[in-house]
Order: structure tokens, then C-alpha cells, then sequence
């Protein structure tokens, strides 16, 4: 099954929930509503085959609203097909449901997306900080996030 096939599959389950799709350099992003997102990918692993989760992780549009978006790298292992689903998370509101029930590979990756960028998954198995130390104050991957740390003087350039 060609990808632009499961996009109409998907286009036609779940309708308004997907809100864009665009194709670049081969590459097919499919945007949905944040809501549907369990939905969404069970519906992609069950029924189109995207049985292999490469990646989760999120991006900061810092200035933007929504600020943040999550980006799912599917692969479907038997056609060697790829896709990529984006769900926009608001900053004042930032949570989306966990997709650790469909691909367990989600558990550990959602923890990183939490420790670095703040943005918290529903009903998550184990919500701990995974990277950095339990006390550490703010999310270091953040575009507001001190380039220097918390705490400390911003760099002055090398001592002489």
C-alpha cells in the first residue's frame, strides 16, 4: 500500500481530525488534531501497518501559537513505507494524550520529550525526568531555556 493510499484511509476514518497534509522531497506529513491522537495511530498501526514508531520528539515555534509541535516518525515494516504525523500543543495547556499503549517504544521517548521540551503525556506508565536529575528546575531543550543553565552568569568569552 502506497503511503498517499493510507492517507486517504486515514482522511476518510477520521475526517475533520486531519487538518493538513502536505508532501515534500517524498516525505508525507499528515497534521491532526491533538485530541485523536491514540486514535489516530492505532488506527495507522492496527489497520495500515505502521508497526514500527522510529521517533517521537516536539518542536518549539517560541513567538508561535501553538508553540509546540509533536512529530511521530512511523515506519510500516513490511513496505518499507514512512510517514509523519504532527499534533499541535498549545504552551498554556502543554499535554497530549500517550501513545506508550500502541507502541511501547513511546514510553521512553515521551520521557525525553518531558525532560527536555516540558510537555507532559496523559496517563503515562512512568512520568519520570529520564535524562536529567530529578531537581533540575526547567526544560533545557526550550528555546526561552538560559543558554548558559540556570542559575549562572551568561559567558563572557574565554578568560585570558
Amino acid at each position: 500500500m502506497s503511503v498517499q493510499v493510507a492517507v486517504d484511509k486515514l482522511k476518510a476514518k477520521f475526517g475533520e481530525t486531519v487538518l493538513a497534509v502536505s508532501e515534500f522531497r517524498g516525505e508525507t506529513t499528515v497534521v491532526v488534531k491533538k485530541e485523536e491522537i491514540v486514535a489516530v495511530c492505532t488506527f495507522l498501526k492496527l489497520e495500515l501497518g505502521f508497526n514500527f514508531l522510529t521517533d517521537l520528539c516536539s518542536i518549539d515555534y517560541l513567538g508561535q501559537a501553538p508553540r509546540f509541535m509533536m512529530v511521530y516518525q512511523l515506519y510500516n515494516i513490511g513496505t518499507h513505507r514512512r510517514l509523519r504525523i504532527k499534533a499541535a500543543v498549545e504552551e498554556s495547556d502543554a499535554r497530549i494524550d500517550t501513545v506508550s499503549g500502541v507502541w511501547a517504544t513511546a514510553n521512553w521517548l515521551e520521557r525525553e520529550c518531558y525532560d527536555l521540551m516540558g510537555i507532559v503525556f496523559n496517563n503515562h506508565p512512568d512520568p519520570r525526568r529520564i535524562l536529567m536529575p530529578d531537581d533540575w528546575v526547567g526544560h533545557p531543550l526550550r528555546k526561552d531555556y538560559p543558554v548558559q543553565g540556570p542559575d549562572r552568569e551568561p559567558y563572557q568569552g574565554r578568560l585570558q
